[in-house]
């Protein structure tokens, strides 16, 4: 059986990504929140009270049974009535992060990453058999989960790690600070390295 192939490449990170200064967490949580915002749905929605059903019939007389007056069963007060200032499933909770302070965020993200020894430069060929890939990790100690970072998505290592649960496939661009800080382990091909680079560090005007 074919095996997935390993290269561990001796590459020099770049220090104008992986070690920048991270004074606070305040950028890198802004980051996290903001794509869990952007990930989430307006799934719920709550009917009001000319939305739920029945009520049509005044429950009892406006007059003589000492009780408080009531037009219809379907008052926000009563079980089975209507919902005041529910969700409405046109929620919108996106949270707008600025591009550079977004990018700012990944490379410290990744300066965290480098400095606890989650990062490995190795480069993976495989002709798409997940078992390949399992022995991969297994050889190299990913146990928990991990992060694989490509240049490119290929046919062969989507199909390789798809069903893998603790093994997750990202292209350079698509890099964010949610999956580098819930990473165990991540793997960077060589050739994500210079893209990573002319991506996050932009020569001011």
């Amino acid at each position: 059986m074919a095996e997935a192939a390993k290269t561990q490449t001796k590459t020099t990170l770049p220090k104008e990504v992986f070690a920048v200064d991270v004074k606070n967490h305040e950028l890198l949580k802004l980051a996290y929140d903001a794509y869990l915002a952007n990930a989430r749905t307006s799934a719920a929605s709550t009917k009001t009270r000319g939305e739920v059903r029945g009520g049509g019939k005044k429950p009892w007389k406006q007059k003589g049974t000492g009780r408080a007056r009531f037009g219809s069963t379907r008052n926000p007060i009563w079980r089975g009535g209507g919902i005041v200032f529910g969700p409405r499933g046109n929620e919108n909770y996106s949270k707008k992060v600025p591009t550079l302070a977004k990018r700012q965020a990944v490379k410290q993200a990744l300066t965290l990453a480098e400095k606890a020894g989650k990062i490995n430069v190795l480069d993976i060929q495989t002709t798409g058999k997940t078992s390949e890939v399992i022995k991969f990790l297994a050889d190299n100690k990913f146990d928990r989960k991990t992060l694989i970072v490509v240049e490119e998505k290929t046919d062969a290592l989507i199909r390789a790690t798809n069903n893998i649960q603790n093994a997750l496939l990202v292209s350079t661009k698509y890099l964010n600070v949610y999956h580098i800080l819930n990473a165990d382990h991540i793997v960077l091909s060589a050739a994500s390295i210079p893209t990573l680079k002319s991506w996050l560090v932009k020569e001011e005007a």
